[in-house]
């Protein structure tokens, strides 16, 4: 009768637990859990790897459980995990907080901790729903690795030559400590003066990255360059024997040059001391000869002339009259002869000295009268030279 009544107590206790949806074990809520208080929000973070990471994991901010680890799913690319964690809604933390998967001790559980980034670079709120991509997590080095790279070191690596190693390292130090210790100085002076420099091996390294990008961004010119060289040198080759000629001829042509310019030096050397006066003069004429070219190119006006002038040219007119008649009437008018000077045709020579006393008389000049008076015409100009006057 007492075991019908247990079995009936646990029916109906699978029923109730069956009624509640009941899942599985996680979903059972652990004794001593973080407190999460009334508003918690969900932050999502993806790990490349969780290692035996469980749901109801702890979460911690500096060592102080402020959340759970609520599911472990796989991301949308196939190769992510994505770890869900509630946070207690009044841990405040930036919007690029940092994800690390820690260990509580060498053989601890594992737990999600969340701190923020470096000084001065954090930015926003974390808040419900959020999202802490792959790059901003990171895990520890497991146990079960160390032993693993420990074991691979002492079963297939070259332990067993340490002592090998270290009996030759003893032989080659042995007797020359003195120069190794100078070496070590001369390596510590040469980092320190690397360190002393690195700005301009930065700077350097700088600017062999922009020449390399350039260089890159003109790659296509320097290729055109390389294949158009080709022919240039082609036809230096062809002509190598015309160019060695010219080069040879140029040789005999300075030593010829060279000869005449000191046999001809006493010459040269004269010629250079005649022409002394000669530019002594031209350096004492000083600005009066620059003057007088001015003068000569703006004749007949000169500069002083143009401030006269009302206005930006000059209106310059003439009449020039070719009648032989008329040059001689405008002569007879002048009070002294102008051909007096000329003894075949100027003034009667009758005792004048220097003049001839056989020398024929002087042509009668003509008499001015009256308007009305008949002058004897002379021949034109124009008609002596073309022939029509008597």
């Amino acid at each position: 009768m007492a075991r019908v009544k247990i079995a009936a107590m646990l029916a109906a206790a699978a029923m109730a637990l069956s009624a509640c949806g009941f899942t599985g074990i996680y979903d059972l809520p652990l004794p001593g859990g973080a407190d999460l208080g009334d508003h918690p929000y969900r932050v999502k973070v993806q790990f490349k790897d969780v290692l035996d990471l469980v749901p109801q994991s702890g979460v911690k901010v500096n060592e102080v459980t402020v959340g759970r680890v609520d599911e472990i799913t796989l991301a949308q690319d196939g190769w992510t995990a994505e770890v869900t964690v509630l946070v207690n809604g009044g841990v405040d933390l930036p919007a690029n907080a940092l994800a690390k998967l820690r260990q509580s001790s060498l053989l601890g559980e594992k737990y999600v901790e969340l701190s923020r980034p470096p000084a001065d670079q954090g930015s926003g709120k974390l808040t419900d729903g959020a999202l802490i991509p792959v790059e901003r997590t990171n895990r520890n080095t497991e146990v079960e690795e160390v032993l693993g790279a420990l074991s691979l070191l002492l079963n297939g690596g070259g332990v067993e030559q340490l002592q090998t190693i270290t009996k030759e390292l003893n032989n080659a130090t042995a007797g020359n400590e003195t120069a190794l210790r100078a070496l070590l100085d001369n390596v510590n002076t040469m980092v320190t003066t690397l360190d002393a420099g690195k700005s301009d091996i930065t700077r350097a390294l700088d600017g062999v990255n922009r020449l390399a990008s350039t260089l890159n961004a003109q790659k296509d010119q320097l290729v055109g360059a390389i294949d158009d060289i080709g022919p240039g040198l082609q036809v230096l080759s062809d002509q190598r024997r015309q160019l060695v000629t010219m080069l040879q001829s140029l040789d005999t042509l300075s030593d010829v040059a060279v000869d005449t310019v000191n046999k001809s030096q006493a010459d040269l050397v004269a010629d250079l001391k005649a022409l002394t006066p000669t530019l002594r003069k031209l350096g004492e004429a000083g600005a009066n000869l620059p003057r007088s070219l001015e003068l000569m190119l703006t004749f007949p006006f000169t500069d002083q002339a143009v401030k006269g002038v009302q206005g930006d040219y000059f209106n310059l007119y003439a009449k020039i009259d070719l009648n032989l008649q008329s040059v001689l009437d405008n002569l007879s008018r002048s009070r002294q002869n102008p051909l007096q000077d000329i003894p075949i045709i100027g003034a009667a020579t009758n005792g004048t000295p220097g003049v001839p006393t056989n020398a024929p008389a002087p042509l009668p000049l003509p008499v001015l009268g009256s308007p009305n008076q008949q002058q004897p015409r002379l021949p034109s100009l124009f008609d002596i030279l073309l022939g029509g006057g008597s």
